[in-house]
């Protein structure tokens, strides 16, 4: 399976194959056109009361990672984790993340998700 997470102002590559936001809300400061965004699956996204409560700093990433993962078997949602995982079974899937620390975020938490099943 072959899923990658970069920050979405990054400049898009040729081999970044299906891009894919994964953030709630559409970046600051970004052109739509220069994206080049293939989906955005809202769906996909923590909620906002989690996304506050981890940029909060009120807890660890283990337990947002815990806390998402419950929200990502949610019926929504895991329909679209199912197709993201057929689209990275069939070519490069690149999830795109405003995020400053693209490790330590949302993505790197679907990125798992994703290569795991």
């Amino acid at each position: 399976m072959s899923v990658r997470v970069r920050r979405v102002y990054e400049p898009p590559e040729p081999d970044d194959g299906l891009r894919v936001l994964v953030d709630r809300l559409w970046p600051r400061g970004l052109a739509k056109d220069a994206a080049r965004i293939d989906e955005w699956p809202k769906g996909l996204t923590p909620s906002t009361e989690l996304r506050r409560w981890y940029h909060a700093g009120e807890g660890s990433f283990e337990e947002f990672r815990e806390r998402y993962e419950a929200e990502l078997a949610g019926e929504e949602a895991a329909g679209l984790l199912d197709g993201l995982r057929g689209s990275a079974r069939t070519g490069q899937v690149t999830l795109l993340t405003a995020s400053k620390d693209p490790d330590r975020s949302h993505a790197a938490v679907l990125a798992d998700l994703l290569k795991r099943k």
